[in-house]
């Protein structure tokens, strides 16, 4: 099976959320992980040129993360960096996001010429990691009016039921009710809310709107932490 990539309306830009179809990784990794510790670090890489070679990129244009559930935002740069958001103004850097339940957000300024991508799990999001990526935008050169946001394939509302005290930190984060569903959160919501708060127009906000349990994706809570990675890409 060829690689198989979601790609947003509102993003004019050279971006992809990967699915896990299109790769060489053996079950339960099949077939195009993109991470994660036990499967095989060969087929991984492989995965990754594949990945990269779908967007005319390669190994050596990309920036990617150790990702620490936080909102520290990099300014990208070749190779892994430790936080939970990239940017850059700097044209044929590849940024890309790690992701298997947990939110990836790309951003795009088209007229001014910069990107962002996010990792926004429960934790990111209640420390509104993507308003701090727009802010890290900014300070390159973004304007919010211009800033197009896409936030890709995670898990649903539905299937993710959280503890009262992660319930209790978004109240205290000032998040609205309408996120919550009993304890079932959600987290696609929470991150636009972040993002109107942030100043981006509700036109420029793509949500993908599709479920990480679905059998398209890698699903961390759906396979009991033994399962593989989706990449989610943006290169200028």
């Amino acid at each position: 099976m060829s690689i198989q990539a979601i790609t947003s309306t509102v993003l004019n830009v050279n971006h992809a959320f990967f699915t896990r179809h299109g790769g060489i990784s053996e079950a339960p990794f099949d077939s195009l992980n993109l991470g994660g510790q036990e499967d095989n670090p060969e087929s991984i890489l492989r995965n990754r040129k594949l990945a990269l070679a779908h967007l005319g990129g390669s190994m050596e244009q990309v920036a990617f993360l150790k990702q620490v559930h936080g909102n520290l935002v990099c300014d990208a740069a070749i190779g892994q960096q430790t936080g939970d958001a990239l940017v850059t103004n700097k044209k044929g850097i590849a940024l890309a996001i790690s992701t298997a339940d947990c939110y990836p957000v790309l951003f795009h300024d088209e007229t001014n010429g910069v990107i962002g991508a996010a990792h926004a799990g429960w934790r990111g999001t209640v420390a509104r990691i993507a308003s701090e990526t727009i802010h890290a935008m900014c300070a390159l050169g973004a304007k919010r009016p211009c800033i197009q946001v896409a936030i890709g394939p995670g898990i649903s509302q539905v299937k993710y039921e959280v503890g009262e005290d992660v319930v209790a930190e978004f109240r205290a984060a000032d998040f609205p009710e309408t996120i919550f569903l009993g304890r079932n959160l959600d987290l696609a919501a929470a991150n636009k809310f972040v993002l109107l708060q942030a100043g981006i127009e509700e036109k420029n906000i793509d949500v993908i709107n599709r479920c990480s349990t679905e059998r398209d994706f890698f699903s961390y809570r759906r396979d009991a932490g033994r399962t593989g990675r989706m990449w989610s890409v943006v290169m200028l």
